[in-house]
């Protein structure tokens, strides 16, 4: 029995792949940098610093916003995202986060 042909494959179907390929790339930098941002957030609030939590917490809602507008990370997930990572930077004493 002969060995079986390889399938066809159509010129949008490898067009598609190498497509799908750099937006993969790419949708995975932005959720690295997201990560960061809240790694930051989560640093400055453990060292207690109030300014430095609310200048990265206004980076970070930044970027989240930014991902979700282009549809990189869902919009609830988003929300819930801004919404903890504010929470933690008001939960530190109200005379330091205000």
């Amino acid at each position: 029995m002969p060995a079986k042909a390889a399938p066809k494959r159509s010129k949008s179907v490898l067009k598609r792949a190498r497509q799908s390929k750099v937006k993969t790339l790419e949708n995975r930098a932005v959720k690295n940098t997201l990560k960061t941002f809240t790694k930051n957030v989560e640093k400055m609030v453990a060292e207690k610093n109030a300014e430095g939590a609310r200048v990265a917490l206004k980076k970070a809602v930044s970027g989240i916003d930014k991902a979700a507008r282009t549809g990189i990370i869902h919009r609830n997930t988003a929300s819930r995202n801004v919404s903890r990572l504010t929470t933690l930077v008001n939960s530190m004493h109200p005379a330091e986060a205000a």
